[in-house]
């Protein structure tokens, strides 16, 4: 009986059978695990998204309960198995944020305890994003948020359109930043009337690159609107100046000493900081006899917005857009936009918005549960995820 080598074993083969690899054999039998779809939300105005990617997907969804106890605790319990499989938990998040984060992670945790082999969040607007960089004596909330779901479980999440993309650098697994644009811009070729007539506004400087690349897709022009009648997020104090330079005390009228934090080294100066000063809005850029399209990621208090769109009819405008991917429209926002100069709102269903759509008809829907459902798709097989971000600019 001949002797043949396979990497380096010696193995005994039959002239009359042809050789098999044990390893190898055994690998091709070996099929991928399945996967389960779940909703971690408690509210059916919530599962809306979910019940879409599923169907998208042609599975169930996973069954398992969601609830708030008496005294206000988070309890879900899981009704099937889940031991071996990748598991995808759909979160969205309605106005009670805090509950659904709790639900998210009591989930996440309940997963993990019942062995299951991948944990992925889908979360297509991420919470607490806007808190992502230090404000005064406050903290960074968006990182102790991926640090909690790191803790609880998570080994991968899908989210859409960051507030900042560097937030992706917070968590220790990974995120697929996924972009609404696409759908957006379809939106625009197809249901805006002679949007070749149209420019496209970034409402402050910092939103100009991700207008500008709506603009290059769209080929048309780019205006930017600056100075703001309140100030923004990016002005606030730091907590540089800290402890106060000036101390007001009541009831007291002897001398105070100075305190030895407040006294400059001797023979140091520092230079005098001038303090900012924005100027009244104005738009750099032509709108005038233009249809007006404002693009942002957020929005939420819609004030900037309408003061906005008022500029912009000042300025000759005849319609005016507002295209977002998250449409957390809080407290009286739809009833400013319906008062508004404002003509239409888009934004996607990652947020749920279904009541504001009924108080204010200019609120337009634009769905994206198909992007989601083909990631879920493509994590699962180990497939590629490049497909998705095709023709995605750097600063979208």
């Amino acid at each position: 009986m001949p002797i043949r080598r396979f990497g380096g074993h010696r193995s005994l083969v039959s002239n009359s059978q042809p050789a098999k690899l044990s390893y190898g054999y055994t690998k091709m039998n070996i099929s991928r695990g399945g996967y389960r779809v779940f909703s971690a939300n408690s509210t059916t105005a919530c599962t809306e998204l979910a019940k879409k990617i599923t169907e998208r997907l042609g599975v169930e969804l996973g069954k398992s309960v969601v609830y708030q106890e008496s005294n206000g605790e988070t309890r879900v319990n899981v009704k099937e198995s889940v031991r071996g499989q990748d598991i995808f938990i759909i979160q969205t998040i309605p106005r009670d944020v805090n509950t659904a984060i709790m639900e998210l992670l009591v989930m996440a945790y309940a997963l993990k305890t019942s062995c299951a082999k991948n944990i992925i969040g889908v979360i297509p607007y991420f919470p607490y994003s806007k808190q992502c960089k230090m404000r005064k004596r406050g903290s960074i909330v968006c990182k102790l948020l991926a640090s909690m779901l790191a803790k609880a479980g998570l080994t991968h999440i899908i989210t859409m359109d960051l507030h900042q993309k560097e937030i992706q650098g917070f968590f220790t697994f990974p995120v697929d930043n996924l972009r609404a644009s696409p759908f957006l811009i379809q939106y625009i070729q197809e249901e805006i009337p002679d949007y070749r007539n149209a420019i496209i506004v970034a409402k402050s400087p910092s939103a100009a690159k991700r207008a500008q690349s709506y603009a290059e897709r769209l080929r048309l022009g780019l205006a930017v609107m600056h100075g703001e009648a309140n100030h923004s997020e990016s002005d606030m104090a730091d907590g540089r100046q800290s402890p106060p330079l000036s101390r007001t005390t009541t009831g007291h009228t002897g001398l105070e000493l100075p305190s030895p934090r407040h006294v400059p080294f001797p023979g140091i100066e520092l230079p005098i900081m001038m303090a900012k000063e924005k100027p009244p809005i104005t738009v750099v850029g032509d709108v005038g006899g233009r249809i007006a399209i404002i693009i942002d990621d957020i929005i939420d208090d819609v004030e900037d917005f309408v003061a906005a769109a008022e500029i912009l009819k000042e300025r000759g405008a005849y319609k005016i857009y507002i295209m977002a991917t998250h449409g957390l429209l809080s407290a009286d926002g739809p009833r400013l936009i319906e008062e508004s100069a404002i003509d239409e709102v888009v934004v996607t269903n990652t947020v749920p918005h279904e009541v504001q759509k009924l108080q204010c008809p200019k609120i337009k829907t634009v769905d994206v549960s198909m992007i989601l459902a083909e990631a879920i798709r493509r994590i699962h097989n180990g497939e590629s995820m490049a497909y998705l971000f095709r023709n995605i600019a750097v600063d979208d």
